[in-house]
């Protein structure tokens, strides 16, 4: 098999195009990495592990906790989705944390606006 994991069967490995580019991830692909994805950061959530890729230890716990749902997550997920996505976890944690910090602290969070034609 290869790298990619949207072939049809795993023995089929990686599908091109007759252009040889990479196809597109069908719409039934992109939702089995989604359903991985999701079981994979439940148990990291039940295992209260939020970084299982910008630490050492984080790698590791994650590997022992949900070593199986990784591999999952791994095979039915593009390299680069699963590391984006397991980024965006952390990220989207900070994120959040942040916001409840400011809103704690009697801060207000305003989206900043796009300016408007006219104005300067």
């Amino acid at each position: 098999m290869g790298w990619w994991p949207f072939g049809s069967s795993e023995q089929d490995g990686v599908k091109k195009t007759s252009g040889g580019a990479f196809e597109s991830p069908s719409r039934t692909n992109r939702a089995k990495c989604y359903e991985a994805r999701d079981a994979f950061f439940e148990c990291l959530d039940r295992n209260d592990i939020l970084d299982s890729i910008n630490t050492k230890d984080g790698r590791a716990t994650a590997r022992n906790a949900c070593g199986q749902e990784d591999v999952i997550f791994e095979k039915n997920c593009a390299h680069s989705w699963v590391e984006y996505f397991k980024k965006q976890r952390v990220v989207n944690y900070q994120k959040e944390q942040t916001i409840k910090r400011i809103e704690a602290e009697g801060g207000e969070i305003v989206a900043p606006q796009l300016p408007t034609r006219g104005s300067s």
